[in-house]
């Protein structure tokens, strides 16, 4: 999949210390990506926008 488009965010939350952060690309059509922001080269999964939405609704139920 090209996510040569893709518009890359980190959590508000997760701080600028360079720790262990997700990234998240969710500006292209049919598909949300999610990569490792110290691997910004490397591999990313890619979800369908339902399927990342039910993810992000259920660890916000457990926090």
């Amino acid at each position: 999949m090209d996510l040569n488009g893709a518009r890359w965010r980190k959590a508000t939350r997760s701080g600028t210390s360079g720790g262990n952060c997700v990234e998240v690309a969710d500006n292209l059509p049919g598909v949300v990506g999610v990569r490792d922001s110290k691997d910004p080269t490397g591999p990313a999964l890619t979800f369908a926008p339902a399927a990342w939405r039910a993810f992000v609704a259920q660890v916000a139920d457990r926090a």
